[in-house]
């Protein structure tokens, strides 16, 4: 098997409602955001799938998250925008995009700090 990873970024504010203690009020972070992609066979080229491509589909996707408010977003108005659900919601849309021929999104892990990440993946 075949694992590629892009590291990408994006900055939004959240709150987490139900929560008790400082991430109950508003406040943002900078995110991170690790996509990784995994496949048996190489293309003609002898890649798995062309960085740009995939960092291309990722930017094109976060652009419809940064610098917003997350829990007004239709995506995050019946859950909280954890870094759990970030990245499950991107897992899930990347994999609509990516996955072809082989070729899957196997996780996305979401940094919300230097030392705090949740990742999400499917077995």
């Amino acid at each position: 098997m075949y694992e590629l990873k892009i590291i990408t970024q994006f900055a939004a504010a959240h709150r987490l409602e139900n929560f008790y203690g400082k991430c109950e009020a508003l406040h943002g972070h900078n995110w991170k955001v690790e996509v990784f992609l995994v496949g048996d066979r190489l293309d003609e080229a002898g890649l798995l799938m062309d960085f740009g491509q995939v960092k291309a589909r990722t930017l094109q996707l976060l652009e419809e998250i940064d610098h917003k408010y997350l829990n007004e977003l239709p995506a995050f108005r019946e859950q909280n925008p954890s870094s759990e659900n970030l990245a499950r919601y991107l897992f899930e849309r990347l994999s609509a995009t990516l996955n072809r021929n082989g070729v899957k999104v196997c996780r996305v892990s979401v940094w919300e700090s230097d030392t705090s990440c949740a990742t999400y993946y499917r077995d």
